[in-house]
């Protein structure tokens, strides 16, 4: 399942084909401010505009050098921690096409093909335990390294943290939760290739940079209780598939990039933080506070997390710490597509910062 060659990911979920129709996007926050769960329905995909489809060409041909280095750092990391005991679980899908990209540096550098899979996490409900112990009872013994492919303000690493703690409690196997990104602006993460808010361009579009596959959904009517969790594959957007294409702009860069990866991970551990500061919470908090917004899920950071409130969420605001900022122009656009006012507020720890519409109120 995916579009993604088979020697670069494997995804542990099951397909639901057309058993989800998607929903727009004002349906779903309704819904989702009613009570009801994420991952139990899914969003209208975006179909970019040509503005926008030129401008994600733009940004990948920046910065597909920066990436290819905050993909040697981690994978650098991650084999000196692991070795080759390494199997890599991608959380899907933001974290896919990270997965693929570390597994193809792991194997440029060292000469390994280390094993990649792509699962489902989801917060409040937890990781795919049948995914996990697939994992396991194939590869006895693996480290497992969990990657996603930025972090905002830390849900998900609570998520992670949470489930492999229930995971050891239920059935005494235990797991690090050590999760590894390539971007966390959030102060959260264990392992990064940069603590910098910058674009990873992935974050720009949905399925088409994420093998063709949806988000994750996990609904009882829908996944058994022997389940993965589900995913749509969409099929009929192969012809804007731009997932391979993706992986080879940025891989082609590796060789380049060994040099200032070498530099850059000579200090053993520079990379590793066992302590996170969570520092990107005291700008959340803040943000909070000063705009009287109740329920903190409705403030998305950082560059990736703003992306996909203009995508598939109802903005009320973004915010930005510089508007005339090269890394931020995506987030113009589809605030311009959307009509949805930003504002430069510059005290605050990342790039910019989206605010979802209260569906309660008039704001």
């Amino acid at each position: 399942m995916g579009s993604y060659r088979p020697e670069d990911a494997v995804f542990l979920l099951k397909e639901i084909g057309q058993l989800l129709p998607e929903q727009g996007n004002e349906e779903r926050e309704k819904a989702i401010q009613s009570g009801k769960h994420y991952s139990e329905m899914l969003p209208i995909e975006y179909k970019p505009s040509k503005e926008y489809t030129k401008l994600f060409y733009q940004s990948l041909e920046k910065s597909s050098y920066d990436i290819a280095l905050a993909v040697g750092i981690v994978g650098k990391t991650i084999y000196q921690l692991h070795g080759k005991e390494t199997v890599l679980v991608s959380l899907a899908r933001a974290g896919t096409p990270i997965g693929v990209l570390i597994k193809r540096y792991i194997k440029h550098h060292f000469g390994v093909d280390v094993p990649h899979y792509s699962i489902s996490i989801i917060r409040d409900r937890g990781i795919d335990e049948k995914a996990i112990f697939y994992i396991l009872n194939k590869h006895p013994g693996a480290a497992l390294q969990f990657v996603d492919g930025w972090t905002g303000k830390g849900a998900i690493t609570k998520e992670l943290v949470k489930s492999l703690n229930q995971f050891y409690q239920k059935y005494g196997i235990n797991l690090s939760s050590e999760l590894a990104v390539l971007a966390d602006p959030g102060y959260c993460a264990n392992i990064f290739g940069t603590r910098e808010d910058f674009l990873i361009p992935s974050a720009c579009l949905n399925s088409t940079v994420s093998g063709l596959m949806s988000r994750t959904v996990l609904r009882s009517d829908l996944i058994g209780p022997q389940d993965f969790h589900g995913a749509k594959y969409y099929r009929e957007l192969y012809q804007d598939d731009l997932s391979n294409y993706y992986i080879d702009s940025i891989s082609q860069h590796f060789a380049v990039a060994d040099g200032e990866i070498a530099q850059k991970t000579a200090k053993k551990l520079e990379y590793i933080d066992k302590q996170p500061s969570w520092l990107g919470l005291k700008t959340i908090e803040k943000i909070q506070q000063e705009f009287g917004i109740a329920n903190i899920n409705l403030i998305k950071p950082g560059v990736g997390e703003t992306t996909r409130v203009l995508l598939r969420r109802v903005p009320w605001q973004i915010l930005v710490r510089d508007k005339n900022s090269p890394a931020l122009e995506h987030i113009i656009i589809l605030a311009k597509e959307r009509d949805v006012p930003v504002i430069e507020y510059r005290d605050m720890a990342y790039s910019c910062c989206g605010l979802i519409k209260p569906m309660e109120s008039s704001r």
